[in-house]
């Protein structure tokens, strides 16, 4: 990272991570992670991307700061997905929310990273950058339901192969805070056979599905943007329990320690220093940032 360029540019280093979708009820499928972009040199973006270009900004200006929030699980006793997660931003740089995983017999979404499938739907397609696709469900066969995308692996249920439900796909790690932190990973698709394992979250803030029966699955982690978990339920389309909500995302912003950063109001962040740098997360809401 560059420090003051000629005394007019800077560089400012960031992860801008959405907030996840809702996982599926029913035996349903993973939520996707909420779509991961940095810039930190030697890490990475999501979807297996190298990490993007130098940000470089002009002391004075102004700019918004949004912390997406994550999707809702779809509530129990339905055959319902959940839904999408919310976008999140720093200036120019937006991160899609994530994808919502999908019920018995409803679609998926696309997202930051897919959603996973259920019985009869496909899994959704993660954007290019931000997270991968999530996993299919089975096709006609009670069994394991696809995981969400995450932002660097998906890892879900094959078509008509399997019985087990798939995992979330794990998140990406970065170390702009100081200490490596995985953040993005996919909610796991939940089972409706009996003795079949459930998904497990994806690394970086997924949840689990849920196993046979009515539980219900496992929320995302706050401000990973990790996906909800898909529900459990009954043989065959019997009625099951709630998918688990999306992880609210998160923006960091990394500059030098010289430059003065004034937040505006609806934001809610910390900031430290170290190394000749300051760290300013934001953790919630919405407002604007001037350097």
């Amino acid at each position: 990272m560059s420090p003051v360029t000629n005394g007019i540019l800077f560089s400012v280093a960031y992860v801008v991570v959405a907030g996840g979708g809702g996982g599926g009820s029913t035996a349903g499928g993973g939520g996707g992670a909420g779509g991961y972009r940095c810039n930190v040199v030697g890490e990475s973006s999501g979807g297996g991307l190298s990490a993007e270009s130098a940000f470089f900004v002009r002391p004075g200006t102004t700019h918004t700061v949004t912390v997406g929030g994550g999707g809702t699980g779809a509530p129990g006793a339905a055959l319902g997905s959940g839904t999408a997660g919310s976008d999140s931003v720093f200036s120019s740089i937006t991160s899609d929310g994530g994808g919502a995983g999908a019920g018995s017999d409803n679609a998926s979404t696309v997202g930051g990273s897919g959603g996973g499938g259920s019985q009869n739907t496909d899994e959704s397609i993660g954007i290019s950058g931000q997270g991968f696709s999530g996993g299919d469900g089975r096709i006609d066969a009670p069994g394991g339901m696809g995981g969400g995308g995450g932002g660097a692996s998906a890892t879900g249920v094959t078509v008509l192969t399997g019985d087990n439900a798939g995992n979330g796909g794990d998140g990406v790690s970065s170390s702009i805070t100081g200490s490596a932190v995985a953040r993005g990973g996919g909610g796991g698709g939940g089972s409706n056979k009996s003795g079949r394992n459930a998904g497990a979250g994806g690394s970086g803030g997924g949840g689990a599905g849920a196993g046979f029966g009515t539980g219900n699955a496992t929320n995302g982690t706050i401000n990973t943007g990790g996906g909800g978990g898909g529900s459990g339920g009954e043989t065959g389309y019997g009625l099951g329990g709630a998918g688990g909500a999306g992880g609210s995302g998160v923006v960091i912003v990394k500059y030098p320690d010289t430059i003065t950063l004034t937040i505006g109001a609806g934001l809610t962040s910390s900031t430290s220093t170290a190394g000749g740098f300051k760290i300013t997360t934001f953790t919630t809401g919405t407002g604007t940032v001037s350097f």
